[in-house]
């Protein structure tokens, strides 16, 4: 029996009802064939709203308190066990073109990290490496979201290739900043994108695979919609600012919340006294914006990003097509955490597990073997990925792996392979610590040496604006979910080695 490819397909900070097929104010015409031709999981969520710890807890099937790169900044040890591994050793070629970021941009003489300045600048030292990284034995990387300072590596060869020798010219320079009027409308043109570089580099690898007949674990990891929210024209201008819903605040939600949720609403909230290592905490900040245009052609802005990936993911499926390979590759679309714009009154991420912020887009294809227009509410987790994958390619999962195997629920034969999932955000122990257990129908938060936490009834107030933690109506339930919280806690831990024995 030939072994089944596998492509999996990620954006950044991706909300979750930003696919044409279920949102009709955005247009995904190539997602929207994922979902016609797959399952969507409606119910899928990040181990972390974060870039780092979500990244390593797919490629190990661990959450981030397990795997230990618990939050931006951190780095994944390079003696953690990765799924690419396991498929190296079944015969498989495996490769990641995009984005990685398991490892900080500030090294130190204690961790040394490969993504880091000035080596994401360093072209010579790119044109030689492409791993192994991580498990895989080919990396094509980048770093940079939009014209951030970070771009080098992989990418910025692929520009000087394609004739683009000015390509500095649309990015922030390292030592200096960039005209603060250039926003909506990126310069840089459409041909010179990481959208397109991710789709050609993808393509060719499946080619190279598939030509030989060689089966793959390839990982395209787009770079949008992540802030800053550029994109190059027409993109910009493909949404009318003052036709699309405009997320906002409900007045008095966060009269019941925990205190950070209501200071986002101030002009200038101080948070000083939680950032002990001198490093603001990612959200701890005003998220105010009092311009209404601006807000409205931000939402734009990010869906004009959000097609313009579509159309490359269809580059990339096509190509699939082309190559042949399509009938026995599983493809799974999904992004590595949501985005906030304006829900509840807030911007991009943070410490707030709202389902806009840790719900994603989850679409699986896999022909004759995953049903095709079918919508499950079975949740799922990012760090079921790995050992799912490894399932379907009928390779043993590691014990070490404390993610769900979902390979039965994907195909269909069960409604469900978890009742519950866990989502982490950890800033320092004495500052922000918190974690959330989501079920079929509750959410609850907890905060590290905290008193104030969140309940929400998602069936009831799926809009989570009504906190229950402190209503006395809801004592019973409280007691109820801290305890299945715990129970789920101690469940993480990993499989223990099989006792063969009474002694």
């Amino acid at each position: 029996m030939r072994k089944p490819n596998i492509l999996l397909i990620t954006s950044d900070q991706q909300h979750w009802n930003t696919i044409g097929a279920f949102n009709p104010e955005i247009r995904t015409p190539n997602l929207d064939r994922l979902v016609r031709e797959g399952t969507t999981f409606t119910r899928a969520y990040c181990p972390n709203p974060t870039c780092t710890p979500t990244r390593a807890s797919i490629i190990t099937g661990m959450h981030p308190s397990q795997h230990g790169a618990w939050t931006l900044g951190t780095k994944l040890l390079e003696d953690r066990h990765t799924v690419g591994e396991d498929f190296a050793a079944a015969g498989y070629r495996t490769a990641l073109v995009g984005k990685a970021h398991f490892q900080p941009l500030r090294a130190t003489e204690t961790y040394e990290s490969l993504e880091s300045y000035p080596i994401v600048h360093d072209l010579d030292f790119w044109r030689t490496f492409h791993g192994p990284y991580y498990g895989f034995d080919r990396v094509e990387l980048a770093r940079n979201h939009g014209n951030e300072a970070h771009v080098g590596q992989h990418y910025a060869i692929w520009m000087e290739e394609k004739g683009c020798a000015n390509w500095r010219d649309y990015f922030v320079p390292p030592t200096g900043t960039m005209d603060p009027s250039i926003r909506h409308r990126w310069p840089l043109p459409e041909a010179y994108h990481s959208n397109a570089w991710i789709a050609e580099r993808t393509n060719a690898l499946m080619e190279q695979y598939g030509g030989a007949g060689e089966p793959f674990f390839l990982w395209a990891s787009f770079f949008d919609p992540h802030p800053p929210y550029l994109v190059p024209e027409p993109w910009d201008a493909m949404y009318d600012p003052d036709r699309l819903t405009i997320p906002a605040v409900t007045p008095g939600e966060h009269d019941a919340n925990p205190p950070h949720f209501g200071m986002t609403q101030l002009q200038d909230p101080d948070f000083s006294h939680l950032r002990e290592t001198g490093i603001g905490i990612h959200g701890y900040h005003s998220h105010r914006i009092e311009d209404d245009l601006e807000r409205k052609r931000l939402v734009a802005t990010y869906y004009g990003m959000v097609s313009m990936m579509d159309r490359y993911i269809g580059r990339i499926l096509d190509r699939l097509d082309e190559l042949g390979l399509a009938e026995d590759t599983i493809v799974v679309f999904t992004t590595d955490h949501g985005h906030f714009f304006g829900q509840h009154g807030l911007q991009a991420k943070g410490g707030f597990h709202y389902e806009d912020l840790i719900k994603l887009p989850f679409l699986v294809r896999y022909p004759g073997r995953v049903p095709a227009g079918r919508r499950s509410a079975a949740i799922q987790s990012l760090v079921d990925l790995a050992p799912t994958f490894l399932s379907l390619a009928g390779i043993a999962v590691p014990r070490t792996m404390t993610g769900v195997d979902q390979s039965a629920v994907w195909r269909g034969e069960e409604e469900r392979a978890r009742d519950h999932a866990i989502c982490e955000f950890r800033h320092e122990p004495t500052t922000i610590h918190q974690k959330t257990y989501v079920d079929e129908r509750y959410k609850m938060t907890v905060y590290y040496n905290q008193t104030y936490g969140e309940i929400f009834d998602l069936q009831e107030d799926p809009g989570e604006i009504r906190n229950l933690w402190n209503d006395p109506a809801h004592r019973a339930l409280k007691t109820e979910l801290l305890l299945r919280y715990v129970w789920a806690e101690l469940g993480k831990e990993p499989m223990p080695m099989p006792r063969i024995w009474g002694a």
